[in-house]
């Protein structure tokens, strides 16, 4: 379920790094490989949190926890 809200990052609120929004949706990003592709098995490839910068779309990935979302 998708969500979209103001993120914070242990004590930190995120920014965008582009335009310095607030606001994200979040998404799931596959982190495909190219080894991966050519055997065909892309679905097995480790997937990354996305946060979609409401007011720019700039893409923010993040591979590890410690990520909370509140509803804007």
């Amino acid at each position: 379920m998708r969500m979209t809200g103001r993120v914070m990052i242990g004590e930190h609120p995120l920014y965008c790094v582009i335009c310095r929004g607030e606001v994200f949706t979040d998404r799931e990003v596959k982190l495909n490989t190219t080894g991966m592709e050519l055997l065909d098995l892309a679905w097995a490839n480790q997937s990354a949190l996305g946060l979609v910068c409401g007011r720019c779309g700039y893409v923010h990935l993040f591979l590890n926890g410690g990520i909370r979302m509140m509803p804007a």
